[in-house]
């Protein structure tokens, strides 16, 4: 199945600038061509373009992308730095994600707080209209 560039854009959720982008930059492959010269997407490159947008949303700096992008044609071999890149951004996920809990954490607090500052006027109106 193949897929012109504004159905890959819509399957990929990104625009078609970033489609060439990425095509320019060499993060995606020239895709294949159809009989008008037009980009044909087959469902191996939005599979690709998934994955891009998963490294994207941790943060990944498009170099590394870039890196891994390049490295992945060479196969098996590449296989261990593929597999560091990922363990090094793993641990950034994980230390954000760290992060945003302890923001979640004092933001629970807050709300709780508010919340019993709320129940505490409530309490006070009922007994002065009592």
């Amino acid at each position: 199945m193949t897929y012109a560039i504004a159905e890959a854009a819509h399957r990929s959720g990104l625009s078609i600038d970033t489609l060439r982008y990425y095509e320019r930059i060499q993060l995606i492959d020239p895709p294949a061509r159809d009989s008008g010269g037009r980009r044909a997407y087959s469902d191996d490159d939005l599979t690709w373009l998934e994955f891009l947008t998963k490294l994207r949303t941790t943060g990944m700096p498009i170099r590394m992308m870039r890196e891994y992008a390049k490295l992945r044609h060479q196969g098996v071999a590449s296989a261990g730095r593929r597999k560091q890149i990922l363990v090094d951004q793993r641990s950034e996920v994980l230390g954000r994600i760290a992060e945003l809990n302890s923001c979640l954490e004092i933001l629970n607090y807050k709300i709780a707080n508010y919340e019993q500052c709320e129940r505490a006027v409530i309490t006070e109106e009922h007994a002065a209209s009592a």
